[in-house]
């Protein structure tokens, strides 16, 4: 919440002026904004678990390993032979796990 330092301040009196039921309705009010959403909408746009999706095709492009990565045999995670911290009985382990 930004705060805006040039505005005047309360007084101690002026604070306790402010009752609780006074800040409970302010409460209240800020919250009672209701968002209108359609159920049926909502309803298309959530996947539940455990739902059929035999029909879905998933489409990306696969770019092949280049020579100058390796692929982490802890983390499994392709990087760059930069990365690269040291060879364990030829697996190779990227430096943010051998740390």
């Amino acid at each position: 919440m930004a705060t805006d330092y040039d505005s005047p301040r309360k007084t101690d009196d002026e604070l306790t002026e402010d009752s609780l039921q006074e800040l409970q309705a302010r409460r209240m009010d800020k919250s009672s904004t209701a968002i209108d959403i359609d159920p049926d909408e909502m309803a298309e746009s959530l996947e539940l678990p455990g739902a059929d999706l035999s029909n879905e095709e998933l489409s990306f492009h696969v770019i092949p390993r280049r020579a100058d990565e390796f692929t982490c045999s802890s983390c499994f995670l392709v990087h760059h032979r930069s990365q690269l911290a040291e060879s364990k009985g030829g697996q190779l382990v990227c430096r943010e796990c051998a740390a």
